[in-house]
């Protein structure tokens, strides 16, 4: 009998390729699609910090700003380290209309990575 992890028969391989095909739902421009593999795989490991990354960027691209936002905060709980995911939080906030969120989240995205991308968001200079 395979080994499961959880009571709904689950294995880590299933996780595996849902997450796997999440990311190509994701790639494919279809985030609802993403979000419902992942919301599988989070449930049965809600510590994984990648899945819920990746749920926040599927949830950011389906126009879910609040499930996003709550999502990279998870993210950055764990990992206050991560510039994309400060990155990501900013973007989500600016399209919230929230810009001085948005500007420490860039700020911190870009003091993580030189990445000229997070540079340009950041606005040190005002």
């Amino acid at each position: 009998m395979p080994e499961t992890s959880g009571p709904t028969g689950r294995t880590p391989e299933t996780d595996v390729i849902d997450f796997r095909a999440a990311e190509q739902l994701l790639a494919a421009r279809d985030p609802r699609g993403a979000v419902k593999l992942l919301d599988d795989v989070i449930a049965a490991h809600p510590e994984n910090t990648a899945a819920r990354l990746l749920r926040a960027r599927a949830f950011f691209a389906a126009a879910q700003l609040r499930p996003a936002e709550l999502e990279f905060t998870v993210v950055l709980e764990r990992e206050p380290d991560n510039a994309f995911a400060h990155f990501a939080l900013a973007r989500t906030y600016e399209r919230q209309n929230r810009p001085d969120q948005a500007r420490r989240h860039f700020r911190l995205a870009a003091a993580l990575d030189p990445n000229p991308q997070y540079l340009s968001r950041a606005r040190f200079e005002g």
